[in-house]
């Protein structure tokens, strides 16, 4: 039987490596394509595929187990669960891996893209830009086909050239732009702030006016800190949490 092939990565020795190799398979898991197979390989094929203990790969795989997104039976392998439900907490601790797991799993819709000024609140991340490529995404729930969040992404024009809008269909801005396009991505700073839904949050979420919604905002630099993404996602307050970890 044919096995489901992962996202390869580049671990961080400074963070743990049971969670890098969790996030990066639930990123690989909710990103895949219906043709896909179900079947996971051996923990032994997954542990040589990351590069890491085959202990490291059980705890990861325990992760992924306790969420519902693979079910295991002893002598026939580790499974997806195709139905699992995606709007679980995400646990961030630093790993740009994480920001693409906390995306991804959801049906996409692109709503609109094109160029525009670059809004006056985000003049301070583009200072040698007057137009940047926008993009207004909705996702909802695979399963039911709720309205989970909305997202606007605002990135360099040289980058959106080089930029399939059919990719963001299946994956997520910051996995489009590190492994499709080849951005140099070095660090995303997230900042979520509790709101109130506005007239077109709350039409497109399907909640009432003033509603309390998740005002997420992640800028992704280069290794020059230059600006190469900004996005504003807006998620519905009974559909996610955040937490974030930091290291003593």
């Amino acid at each position: 039987m044919t096995s489901f092939a992962p996202d390869s990565i580049v671990l961080n020795r400074k963070l743990p490596l049971w969670y890098q190799v969790s996030q990066s398979l639930r990123a690989s898991i909710l990103g895949r394509s219906p043709q896909d197979p179900l079947r996971l390989p051996t923990e032994e094929q997954l542990a040589g595929h990351y590069g890491v203990s085959v202990l490291t790969m059980r705890q990861a795989l325990k992760e992924l187990e306790d969420e519902g997104l693979i079910t295991r039976h002893r002598r026939r392998g580790t499974f997806i669960e195709p139905h699992a439900r995606r709007g679980s907490p995400v646990r961030l601790l630093g790993s740009v891996d994480a920001i693409v797991a906390q995306q991804s799993g959801m049906t996409t819709e692109l709503l609109e893209h094109g160029s525009a000024p670059v809004p006056g609140e985000l003049a301070e991340y583009f200072p040698d830009l007057r137009e940047v490529s926008t993009y207004h995404r909705l996702r909802s729930d695979e399963k039911t086909g709720e309205p989970t969040n909305h997202a606007r992404n605002y990135v360099r024009p040289e980058l959106a050239a080089r930029l399939d809008p059919d990719d963001l269909a299946r994956w997520p801005m910051t996995k489009v732009l590190r492994d499709v396009v080849g951005a140099d991505l070095s660090r995303i700073t997230d900042t979520v702030q509790a709101r109130l839904a506005d007239p077109e949050t709350a039409k497109l979420l399907q909640v009432p006016l003033l509603s309390p919604i998740l005002h997420y905002t992640g800028v992704t630099y280069d290794s020059e800190g230059r600006t190469l993404d900004v996005a504003v996602i807006q998620y519905r307050g009974d559909r996610f949490s955040f937490t974030v970890t930091l290291d003593a």
